[in-house]
């Protein structure tokens, strides 16, 4: 017999029980059912990639796979990656598969010899636009649309002056305008990058509005702000953000989501207030800029019920002008200066070059480049080096395709990354060690080299090339023709170590910019 206190004991664990058990049969449940989750998750994706035979590359967790990998030295990371998973590996974000190029070699190969399957690009909806199928040129799939508007915008650039000397004229005028905020520093101390920044933000919006910011213009500085934010954001998070979701509760995809959406939404109101200030003085028989050459085309389809150039699209293709001109262009001259810094010897060399050829009077030309082979090599190792787009926008196979042994599904997200070749040590010995000489032969010629792809390769080169040339050329020498850059007396020297993000850029540094005699 049990005494009374026992029995009350029993009765109080049974009751504890009683609430305890479904409890721990709830979480059992729970566990087995997260477990079968992962296994069925993990079946498909083995099954997907066994079936698909997508290259091999380094594993992933359940559910996430490589994504707590993916971080922001993401160019160097694939790098590393590639030595031991070759030119092509995939790694996973979730589920999600992605095809990784490097070097050259298979860059080249997908990029050109297999163009017709590797030129695409992933379809990702847009949820700031009210049309969906304005992606303008950069995300726009290869498709009639796509050949259409890049051939409509190379027209209308080459109209308003990209390889002519209409556009250089716009170059040294903001050169000019430069080097006289900059000779107002009085050999104090400052960072240059914003300044440089503006100027190519105003050959930008001269060349798209007609018109352009002084240095100290507020709404400037709002919109050149807005740039800068955006080009630091952690943009291969992005399509994630879309595709789930549900992950916009981390922070780092939060960041990301929330700063895409602040910056597009102001940029494109600026944008829009634009095209509505064209709109009420456009004259068809005096187009003046790029809105108005978009108008002057939009006007001539009109009634066309399948016409692509939409007010959307005339948005997205101005954003995407301004947001790929402006801070690559300024982060490769920001780059440029500091090279110089950290290299008098051969800031000097170019300055002598520069001196030869230009007299004390006379402003540099484009015709005068090839009469600079020391200036050019410079410019293309500073290119090199600067690696400004580390990775090009994201590519999407049109169709299934055998690459190299694997059979890769059409649709499949390819990453092309640039920094591969850029620093390769069988291109490039010592990879890190600055030297013009790799672009000059025995006779001191310049020497192009075809693995400086820093505007990708194939059909979806960047229609911004011959521009982004021009200004680099124009500036670099009108700079190093009045200045001579050098650290701050007794400050630190400068690093030259990059900063990942849209662009690679080099960490903030300080600088003093001595008048040249």
């Amino acid at each position: 017999m049990h005494s009374a206190p026992e029995l009350y004991k029993e009765d109080t664990i049974m009751s504890i029980m009683s609430v305890l058990l479904p409890a721990v049969t709830w979480l059992w449940s729970l566990q087995a059912l997260l477990v079968s989750v992962v296994v069925i998750i993990t079946a498909v994706r083995w099954k997907r990639s066994s079936t698909a035979r997508l290259p091999p590359g380094p594993r992933g967790l359940p559910l996430v796979g490589n994504l707590f990998s993916l971080s922001k030295n993401l160019p160097l990371i694939y790098q590393e990656w590639s030595k031991k998973y070759g030119g092509v590996f995939t790694v996973y974000a979730f589920n999600q598969p992605r095809v990784v190029m490097n070097g050259f070699s298979a860059i080249r190969e997908a990029l050109v010899t297999n163009a017709d399957v590797f030129s695409s690009r992933p379809l990702v909806q847009n949820p700031l636009s009210s049309d969906p199928s304005a992606k303008g040129l950069i995300n726009e799939p290869y498709t009639p649309r796509f050949k259409e508007h890049k051939k409509f915008t190379m027209s209308a650039l080459r109209d308003f002056g990209v390889g002519k000397k209409s556009l250089e004229g716009k170059i040294l005028e903001e050169a000019r305008a430069l080097s006289d905020v900059i000779s107002k520093k009085e050999n104090k101390a400052f960072c240059i990058s914003r300044l440089l920044k503006n100027t190519t933000f105003n050959v930008i919006c001269s060349l798209v509005f007609g018109s352009r910011f002084e240095y100290d213009d507020v709404k400037g500085k709002e919109l050149l702000l807005m740039i800068e934010q955006f080009s630091a954001l952690r943009l291969s998070l992005l399509p994630l953000t879309f595709i789930f979701p549900a992950t916009r509760i981390i922070p780092s995809f939060k960041e990301v989501s929330e700063g895409f959406k602040n910056t597009q939404l102001k940029l494109r109101e600026h944008i829009r207030e634009e095209i509505a200030k064209h709109m009420e003085t456009f004259d068809p028989n005096d187009i003046k800029d790029f809105l108005d050459a978009f108008l002057l085309e939009a006007k001539k389809r009109e009634g066309d019920e399948n016409s692509t150039f939409t007010e959307e699209q005339h948005i997205e293709v101005v954003l995407q002008l301004f947001l790929a001109g402006t801070d690559t262009t300024a982060t490769t001259l920001h780059w440029a200066v500091l090279f110089m810094i950290l290299h008098p010897d051969i800031q000097q060399k170019v300055q002598q070059e520069i001196d030869s050829v230009l007299g004390p009077n006379q402003d540099p030309s484009m015709e005068h480049r090839s009469q600079m082979p020391y200036t050019e090599a410079t410019l293309s190792e500073i290119s090199r080096m600067a690696a400004t787009v580390p990775t090009a926008p994201r590519h999407s196979t049109s169709s299934d395709v055998f690459f190299r042994g694997y059979h890769i599904p059409e649709a499949t997200l390819v990453y092309v990354n640039i920094w591969s070749v850029l620093y390769d040590p069988q291109l490039w010995p010592e990879p890190n060690k600055f030297d013009p000489t790799r672009f000059l032969d025995d006779s001191g010629k310049f020497t192009r080299r075809e693995e400086i792809i820093m505007f990708s390769m194939g059909r979806r080169l960047c229609p911004g090339e011959r521009l982004a040339k021009a200004e680099l050329f124009l500036f670099f020498t009108s700079l190093l023709r009045r200045f001579t850059f050098k650290p701050p007396e007794g400050g630190p020297m400068p690093s030259a170590k990059g900063v990942f993000g849209v662009v690679h850029s080099p960490a903030p540094f300080q600088l003093v910019a001595e008048p040249r005699k």
